[in-house]
């Protein structure tokens, strides 16, 4: 069976393996020092990957590094040794899992790298091709809002534009989840 593993099969297995390792290291220096190889290991696309990563995670891992913050000052001990190295382990994990998923995504097609799994194949399938909906979506609306807006936009009016957006997405989103549910069930996916 290894010998008919494709090589985009192997990154995929050796990606899920690293998550599941990263979650048995506890000690921010490896984890510092894992993430700087992979770094250098990735090459030149490094700083972009990592800028992505960076901005992908920050919102995640700001709140949830308040959120232990206030925790840890409601019950009296704001700032120890421990809080500030599990602060910084968890935001390492997380910066350093996210940093190998794009990289992932960057030299390997999920698709060809599922192919030894029908049903996985199937649900990579209709995920791209929702994923490639919305981002369309997404495109239109910003290109929508740039034609109607000849200068700087106010943060009033960016708001509201988020939250049509955001709006139109969850209307699109319930619509092919309904959509999908009557297909299977005509099928007969669903037992009732």
């Amino acid at each position: 069976m290894a010998a008919r593993m494709s090589r985009d099969t192997l990154w995929l297995a050796l990606y899920a393996a690293a998550l599941l390792a990263l979650g048995f290291i506890h000690d921010p220096a490896v984890l510092g020092a894992l993430l700087a190889i992979a770094a250098l290991a990735a090459g030149p696309a490094r700083s972009g990957l990592l800028r992505r990563a960076v901005l992908s995670v920050l919102l995640f891992n700001l709140s949830v590094s308040l959120g232990y913050a206030l925790l840890a000052l409601w019950r009296g001990d704001l700032w120890t040794a421990a809080t500030g190295q599990y602060l910084l382990r968890i935001n390492l994990r997380v910066l350093l899992m996210v940093f190998l998923g794009f990289w992932l995504v960057s030299r390997v097609n999920l698709l060809r790298a599922l192919r030894c799994s029908p049903t996985l194949s199937l649900v990579a399938t209709l995920a791209s091709g929702q994923a490639r909906t919305f981002t369309r979506v997404l495109r239109d609306f910003r290109l929508a809002f740039a034609s109607r807006d000849v200068g700087q936009a106010r943060w009033r009016d960016r708001t509201r534009h988020a939250a049509a957006q955001a709006a139109h997405l969850l209307d699109k989103s319930l619509a092919n989840a309904e959509d999908t549910a009557l297909a299977m069930r005509s099928r007969g996916c669903f037992d009732e």
